[in-house]
């Protein structure tokens, strides 16, 4: 029996010999829009991640092994982009809550799995070269390789006596630490850092770090706020620009480190399970630094398959803490030399 076209015939999924037959939905049996109205994504796209994760859902060993892959990423993208375990997502697939919850962590490990497969930072010299004249071309910044924010993301309370989770708002985040190109594809996305922490300690403990101070810089650099101190590889605002080539530097970098803030704010407007419109997540923060790097994945993903994420329409969301800026002048001597000399050769 075909499933009608304008929506799913819950009582279609409950036929069989007294339980549920959840294999009787199939994606052609229903409309585009309704897949987008309901999942967030259209047809092609859910068959992409049906072959990309199906071996791995259907592992025998997985508790849900009876539902689908198709079905257990429905149920996983319908929470990922409403917020909501609640029973307009459950019934229209035809699930339990609790099976809606053992299908989203089982999409969220798969996709947590093929992280590094679709966020990092590009190799080869054609590609780097690439990525310095996307980000030259929106506003004359030159040598940049990303920029890079972070972003609050609200969790329940993991216990009455671990503060390390609470923010300067008084609420429990995760602080991401995250990087984008000029389209707004990640390239790096730490997700774990507990929300006390601010954004520069998260950059300074971040593996990000790591990676730009021991390996090649390749003529470049990131850009990031005044919430970064300055570095070799990291070009933060002047302060107090004082100079017309300072204040031309300070409006290049801004317009260029406006895409990190476009890209966190649309990624929520897609992903409402980030928001906070249906409350925190409520999951350990180990599990929600999960959901909310496989919500990073399937940014990635979406673009490639051309899905433009800006054409989301905005959203509100959580409040982010305000970070307290010291404004410290940098001590490394090197970086503040780097600084001048890209003053002075570009903006003079």
């Amino acid at each position: 029996m075909a499933v009608p076209s304008n929506g799913l015939d819950c009582d279609l999924l409950l036929y069989g010999r007294g339980h549920r037959t959840l294999d009787r939905f199939k994606l052609e049996d229903v409309t585009d829009e309704y897949l987008v109205s309901t999942y967030g994504f259209p047809r092609q796209f859910i068959y992409y991640l049906v072959d990309l994760l199906g071996a791995t859902l259907s592992r025998p060993t997985q508790r849900s092994r009876a539902i689908s892959p198709e079905t257990q990423i429905l149920a996983a993208l319908g929470f990922y982009t409403s917020g909501s375990f609640q029973t307009r997502m459950g019934d229209a697939i035809g699930i339990s809550q609790a099976s809606m919850s053992r299908c989203v962590a089982n999409v969220t490990e798969a996709l947590v799995e093929r992280a590094s497969q679709f966020i990092h930072f590009p190799e080869d010299e054609a590609a780097v070269q690439s990525l310095k004249d996307d980000f030259y071309g929106l506003a004359g910044m030159p040598g940049v390789l990303g920029v890079v924010d972070c972003t609050h993301v609200a969790i329940k309370a993991p216990n009455a006596e671990d503060l390390s989770y609470v923010n300067r708002k008084g609420l429990h985040s995760l602080n991401c630490l995250m990087v984008c190109d000029a389209r707004g594809v990640l390239l790096s996305a730490e997700t774990h850092w507990p929300g006390s922490l601010p954004d520069c300690t998260v950059l300074e403990q971040a593996a990000l770090t790591s990676q730009f101070e021991t390996e090649l810089h390749k003529e470049g650099w990131l850009l990031g706020d005044s919430s970064f101190l300055l570095r070799t590889w990291l070009m933060t605002p002047l302060h107090i620009p004082e100079t017309p080539a300072e204040y031309r530097y300070n409006m290049a970098h801004s317009a260029t480190h406006n895409v990190i803030e476009r890209t966190l704010r649309t990624i929520r407007a897609r992903f409402r399970c980030l928001d906070g419109s249906k409350g925190t997540l409520q999951y350990s923060p180990e599990k929600s630094s999960h959901i909310v790097l496989a919500c990073c994945v399937l940014h990635n993903i979406s673009l490639e398959h051309g899905l433009d994420v800006w054409s989301s329409p905005a959203t509100a969301h959580v409040e982010q803490p305000e970070e307290e800026y010291e404004q410290m002048e940098s001590v490394d001597s090197e970086a503040c030399r780097i600084r001048q000399e890209l003053l002075l050769t570009h903006f003079t």
